[in-house]
């Protein structure tokens, strides 16, 4: 399967093998510095804690013989103390870092998907949707695994490593030296199989990306699949691309494990070695056995720390490769962008829309142009539309209105200002889309509608709803206006979803209405009685329309015939018809199936 986006090459992921990269997660933990040094300072506690108990643990062995009871007693009463304020601290830890993790994840994802809702369409070409929520739920999920455990693990074995040593030297300066020499051998294979568990880290995550965009996809055109009996090529496409997952993550494991097993071996054969030259010095009296026992708990405690660090490093490694992911998302650049001091919409316009000389090609087609030097002049309050063969460009006209994309040269202007100079949210507020493939979200019919204008009353939805002759089908539902519609509104049939678009557009009541193909969908009774609410509706607004069926522009202020990314003729259809050229070819078509001459 096609990887879905240059972030996901094996160049990135090879030019990827730092840890630095979890330095990303800092805008995210900057605002919660208390709560992580509480968190710290509980760290230390318990690690100090730790780091006590082996003396206390050498003065009882060493005191064998030579102590009464009551020194014995008030040694174990304090081991007992020690006890209780290492679990008191182990749980304030335990508390502050998950909470602390469940905190900046969802600041993580809040910020994430607030990125992506806002980019242009061109972002979405280049990534799949079920992508970017692999990104959300499953990167998100490593790093609350990492901060809210990992990291406090960590740390924790760090300051144990570290005390451990100091300990240890302080203890026997004989026996730590031999066991630094084993140091370097452990590290060797940190450092280098751990670059290698980075890279594949971030492959495995990719896959896993991957597969859940080939998922989202199929499961959203479920209908389809189902239709052109494509389920066995579809579970044969997701199961290649999710077994290509699950040999990333074999790899990952397997190196991780020799990782392990390699670090675990080199410690603890060198534990076993420094006790065997510390059992014969307290054979020769160089030592006392409570110094031996004291160093063999230090040794132990810092054997385990290193093999917990060559565990967790792993696991690092992975939350570096998810917050990078992450990062790109955050920091990816828009091709659409709104100015840094936009200029106001006019208040009171009507809409006046202006094309001035417009070349566009889409991201994804460059060597295509989409529209060529389009001029073209709407006043406000015409009804203007836009007909023509698949592919003349029609379509493109209301992207570029919307400023989904910004076009290559020229201009488009939205009473008086050009649309570049202005907030996207500013201008968009003034027009009210109906698109041709009408989209219906997971609620209620009423709310479906409300998506139009958000405030809107229950009344207000009810009239629009009766404009966009949708009131007669809904009453009959088993709720009514709040009967759930289900994802991508399955319940309801082509019609109905359109009509509802159109209901949506009627009560957001803006100055300028674009409807592209919106009554594509519709049986002829139900087109007639839409047909007749968007005529009320365009008189005193601007109105765009894109059809494929000219016998709903006939009544047009101005019919704009497109072929190629031209304006090749416009007019009312009537002298369109007397002029002949590509509209009169349409028409004939359409009105006499070819047969017979228009009169």
């Amino acid at each position: 399967m096609a990887r879905t986006t240059g972030a996901t090459t094996q160049e990135a992921r090879d030019s990827s093998k730092k840890i630095s990269a979890m330095a990303g997660l800092w805008p995210f933990l900057r605002p919660y510095r208390a709560m992580m040094y509480a968190a710290l300072l509980a760290l230390i506690l318990t690690a100090s804690i730790s780091l006590v108990m082996p003396l206390a643990v050498r003065r009882v062995v060493d005191s064998f013989g030579e102590s009464g009871l009551a020194l014995l007693d008030r040694y174990f009463a304090a081991a007992l103390g020690m006890a209780l304020l290492l679990a008191i601290g182990t749980a304030v830890r335990y508390a502050l870092v998950t909470r602390l993790g469940e905190r900046v994840v969802t600041d993580i994802r809040i910020a994430v998907f607030d990125r992506v809702i806002g980019m242009s369409p061109a972002f979405f070409e280049r990534i799949m949707s079920g992508e970017v929520l692999s990104r959300i739920t499953t990167d998100t999920t490593l790093i609350l695994s990492v901060i809210g455990s990992s990291i406090s693990v960590a740390l924790r074995n760090l300051l144990i490593f570290v005390g451990g040593m100091a300990m240890m030297l302080l203890t026997s300066a004989k026996l730590t030296g031999l066991v630094l020499l084993i140091v370097p051998a452990v590290i060797i294979p940190i450092l280098t199989l751990g670059r290698r568990l980075r890279t594949l880290s971030r492959e495995n995550q990719d896959w896993i990306a991957d597969s859940s965009g080939s998922a989202s996809e199929a499961l959203t055109s479920v209908q389809t699949i189902q239709a052109f009996t494509h389920e066995t090529l579809t579970r044969k496409s997701f199961k290649d691309v999710t077994e290509l997952s699950f040999d990333a993550a074999k790899r990952r494991i397997s190196t991780r494990a020799l990782m392990t097993a390699i670090v675990i071996f080199l410690v603890f054969s060198g534990v076993v070695g420094v006790l065997w030259v510390g059992a014969r010095d307290v054979r020769e009296g160089i030592l006392t056995a409570g110094v031996l026992v004291q160093f063999v708990i230090y040794s132990i405690m810092v054997a385990g720390s290193v093999a917990a660090l060559s565990e967790i490093w792993g696991e690092l490694q992975r939350a570096a490769g998810a917050t990078e992911r992450l990062v790109e998302l955050l920091s990816v650049t828009d091709d659409v962008k709104d100015p840094d001091q936009p200029k106001a919409r006019t208040q009171g316009g009507r809409g006046e829309i202006v094309f001035d000389n417009v070349t566009f090609t889409y991201p994804t087609r460059p060597d295509a142009q989409a529209l060529k030097d389009i001029s073209l002049h709407i006043q406000a309050g015409e009804t203007v539309a836009f007909v023509g063969p698949s592919g003349a460009g029609k379509s493109t006209v209301i992207q570029l209105l919307l400023r989904f994309y910004d076009p290559a040269s020229g201009q488009i202007t939205f009473d008086g200002t050009d649309i570049k100079d202005m907030a996207r949210n500013d201008f968009r507020s003034s027009i009210a889309l109906v698109p041709q493939d009408s989209v219906i979200f997971a609620t209620t019919v009423r709310e479906n509608i409300r998506f139009g204008r958000p405030g809107a009353t229950d009344d207000d939805v009810t009239k629009a709803a009766q404009a966009a002759a949708v009131h007669d089908f809904v009453v009959t539902l088993p709720e009514g206006y709040d009967t759930y519609v289900g994802e991508r509104g399955v319940m309801l049939s082509g019609g109905q979803k359109q009509r509802i678009a159109i209901a949506r557009a009627i009560l957001r009541d803006a100055p300028v209405l674009l409807l592209d193909e919106a009554t594509s969908a519709l049986d002829a009774e139900s087109e007639r009685a839409v047909q007749q609410a968007v005529d009320a509706l365009s008189q005193d607004r601007t109105t765009l329309i894109v059809a494929h069926r000219l016998a709903t522009v006939k009544k047009a202020d101005r019919i704009v015939v497109m072929d190629q990314g031209r304006i090749v003729a416009q007019g009312t259809h009537d002298a369109l018809v007397a002029e002949g050229g590509l509209y009169a070819r349409l028409a004939k078509l359409q009105f006499t199936d070819g047969s017979e001459t228009l009169g």
